[in-house]
């Protein structure tokens, strides 16, 4: 997808669009907003809309998006916020308080019924990636309350349909901006379009924020310098339906662990910034105390619940990086190293006991390999290691040792250990089923059992002692071999086939 969203952003660099070139104009018609008349702005607002509309209308037709109904939801959108802005702040007839903000909350419904149709598909609800979003929007709702909406609750002497309608904004803003946090943590640095929507949002969050804090008394703003957010706003929705890359909004994607920690350290200045609000806030009433209060413990929780989430997933990482490195990826035995270690891991059950190694030898495999291919010896390796994890005891380790060669190490004195060689031995008896067919393979045997040692000795002389039976057995036919029986037989007979060195476990 991304590299899709890079091929398309140079095809688009190539292209000449008249929307484009006249960007400038737009952007210069916004600025100059503020020194004009009110008909001049609410002019200038017309035109900007109006080129809106067309720049979505082209993008959705040039670029045949999957999810068009989104970008027109933002074009009904950028409509219903010019409606209820014309009604607010131009029109000098009387017209009914609530209606210039029932068309300003029908755009914000716009706005969130797109995010959802881009949201849904992007698959990117995982329940630690939700609550962070939560977390954000918890945290710009207390600073609202305290700085917004208790600010208008005390000037108002009644409660009624205004008081309720200005105190809603900031609750919006506070979803508006869960929406957009979510959507911007899941974006990719070439969804440039998506950018331009979070850029957006952004601005109208902040358009609202001057809005409310004129409501609340903090500032005063004219109705002007208050539209130029919102024209930048209309412009930004456009030029993001003109570029190529507004097609992979609303496609599934990946999220990094990387970005988790991003948005942790994101969340914990939120925090500090959220719970010094009440303290820097005007004096609280009850209603007050009672909200911030139910805020901030939400907010604990919330934190809490991510901070487990977190630990949990840390040891889920750790123990999952600790199985691959004592592991065999294709068997799930114990790797060389884990055998190695296995004397120290398992000390305090395997104290003061004999050890016994059985080292196994898959006969004919390199004929198998040779004949069927790689990936039929790689079933044929997996099938052998999953009889004999199915024979031995439960306080045995199987090892892989490396190609057709396995190990099995535990506490058993010499006729236990016979005992588990005949039942390995009848395990393979029985042919594989392959995906080359049916194949038969036999296994040879070497067994060392030796009194307790030290731990740095014991592994590699039974490894290297039941290596020299286990090539004795191969030679002969045997079966299995112990190599106590082959000791009279002289020094060259008992000594290894292969060239032993010490190992040591990383």
């Amino acid at each position: 997808m991304a590299a899709d969203g890079q091929h398309a952003s140079r095809n688009w660099c190539r292209t000449k669009s008249p929307w484009w070139a006249t960007t400038p104009i737009l952007i210069l018609a916004v600025i100059t907003v503020p020194l004009a008349g009110r008909p001049l702005a609410l002019g200038a607002m017309l035109v900007v809309v109006a080129a809106t509309l067309a720049m979505i209308c082209t993008g959705v037709h040039r670029h045949r998006p999957p999810a068009p109904v989104a970008w027109f939801l933002l074009a009904a959108s950028s409509v219903l916020f010019c409606v209820g802005t014309t009604l607010r702040d131009f029109l000098e007839w009387p017209i009914p308080p609530p209606l210039a903000d029932l068309f300003t909350l029908g755009g914000y419904v716009g706005v969130g019924a797109a995010a959802v149709l881009w949201l849904v598909p992007r698959r990117t609800f995982h329940i630690d990636l939700i609550l962070d979003s939560w977390l954000i929007g918890l945290g710009a709702l207390l600073a609202s309350w305290t700085f917004l909406i208790s600010p208008v609750l005390h000037a108002a002497r009644v409660f009624d349909g205004p008081t309720l309608i200005r105190v809603t904004y900031p609750v919006v803003d506070a979803l508006l901006l869960t929406v957009v946090t979510h959507s911007m943590v899941t974006a990719g640095r070439s969804e440039t379009s998506l950018r331009l929507v979070h850029l957006c949002l952004l601005t109208v969050l902040g358009g609202d924020l001057g809005y409310n804090l004129d409501a609340a008394g903090y500032l005063t703003l004219g109705p002007n310098m208050l539209l130029i957010p919102e024209l930048l706003a209309f412009l930004l929705v456009g030029l993001a339906a003109l570029h190529p890359t507004m097609v992979t909004v609303g496609q599934p994607r990946h999220i990094h662990p990387h970005q988790s920690r991003q948005r942790a350290s994101f969340i914990a200045v939120l925090l500090v910034v959220a719970s010094l609000g009440p303290v820097v806030g005007a004096n609280l009433d009850t209603l007050d105390r009672a909200v911030v209060s139910a805020l901030l413990a939400v907010l604990l929780v919330g934190v809490l619940a991510r901070s487990e989430r977190a630990v949990v997933r840390s040891l889920r990482s750790e123990r999952r990086a600790q199985y691959q490195a004592d592991h065999d990826m294709l068997t799930g035995l114990s790797n060389r190293a884990a055998l190695l270690r296995a004397p120290r891991v398992y000390a305090d059950r395997w104290a003061g006991r004999p050890l016994c190694l059985l080292f196994l030898d898959l006969d004919g495999f390199k004929a198998i390999n040779d004949t069927h291919g790689h990936a039929v010896g790689d079933e044929l390796i997996a099938g052998a290691a999953d009889r004999i994890r199915h024979v031995i005891g439960q306080d045995d380790l199987a090892a892989r040792y490396g190609g057709d060669e396995f190990v099995v190490l535990g506490c058993a004195n010499r006729q236990e250990s016979a005992v588990l060689a005949e039942r390995l031995l009848d395990a393979f008896r029985k042919p594989f089923e392959l995906t080359a067919g049916p194949v038969s393979v036999a296994t040879s045997i070497g067994i060392a059992c030796d009194a307790p040692r030290s731990a740095d000795d014991t592994v590699y002389d039974l490894l290297r002692e039941a290596d020299s039976a286990m090539y004795h057995a191969k030679e002969y036919s045997l079966g299995y071999v112990f190599y106590d029986d082959i000791r009279h037989l002289g020094h060259a007979a008992a000594s290894s086939r292969r060239n032993w060195r010490r190992e040591t476990a990383v």
